[in-house]
């Protein structure tokens, strides 16, 4: 009453596309080819990569943050950044439909005097592939500290900007954006 252990007994078949099977006899499954084999294979290669997939977008991401960190780092050149202070606001879109082309607008609360006035503004978008948006140099002949300019972006993203002021303090804001049509692609 022991199992059969011998292999099953298999047919020969061609398949109308000419390609060779074989039926286990007493049942209709059909054992895959050599290519039929080959191609499972490569089926299993191909989504055993999904973590490397996932462990590209962590690496995409840190790249993407060690940029802004950069970027940061030299326009503040060591110097604390001061967040939701108030004194600095940008204006931007929530949503952008096309990111060829997006509107911003930063303003930083300054009377613009001798002894309080805005030095530079920078604005940033992280992940593109150069975080660094524009530059403007301001002085107390700027009349007003505020400035406003077009840029692409690469895809959605945490837009932020700096503004050094004249007594050394360098203020902080950010802004979420969606964007449904990318821009500034690499590759």
């Amino acid at each position: 009453m022991g199992a059969d252990l011998t292999a099953p007994k298999c047919k020969g078949l061609t398949t109308p596309k000419g390609r060779d099977v074989a039926l286990h006899e007493g049942s209709a499954r059909a054992v895959p080819s050599q290519a039929r084999r080959f191609m499972l294979v490569r089926a299993g290669q191909w989504l055993s990569a999904g973590p490397l997939v996932a462990q590209h977008e962590v690496s995409r991401a840190d790249a993407a943050r060690e940029r802004l960190d950069a970027a940061i780092q030299a326009f503040s050149q060591g110097r604390p950044l001061l967040t939701d202070s108030g004194r600095l606001r940008i204006e931007i879109d929530a949503l952008v439909e096309n990111g060829n082309s997006v509107p911003i607008r930063v303003k930083a609360m300054s009377p613009m005097t001798e002894t309080d006035h805005v030095q530079r503004i920078v604005i940033l978008a992280p992940r593109n592939p150069q975080p660094q948006v524009a530059l403007f140099h301001l002085g107390i002949h700027s009349g007003r500290a505020e400035v406003a300019t077009r840029f692409r972006m690469a895809e959605s993203q945490t837009i932020q900007a700096l503004a050094l002021f004249s007594d050394g303090r360098i203020h902080r804001a950010q802004a979420d954006v969606v964007v449904t049509l990318a821009a500034c692609l690499e590759n």
